[in-house]
């Protein structure tokens, strides 16, 4: 958490920083992969969700 210049109290995502240590799928692919696996599982079951909603 931080104060920006009007003096409000903001947050970041740790992960947006070099706080948290880093994750450990980023460091191996070495920026071949667009995308996580978790967050692909998680797009998916988004879309998956959605489509369902639809009637598709």
């Amino acid at each position: 958490m931080f104060y920006d210049a009007d003096g409000r109290l903001r947050s970041l995502l740790a992960s947006w920083t070099d706080v948290a240590a880093p994750d450990v799928f980023i460091e191996i692919a070495a920026g071949r992969s667009f995308v996580r696996p978790d967050d692909l599982a998680t797009l998916a079951a988004l879309i998956e969700q959605i489509e369902r909603s639809h009637g598709g």
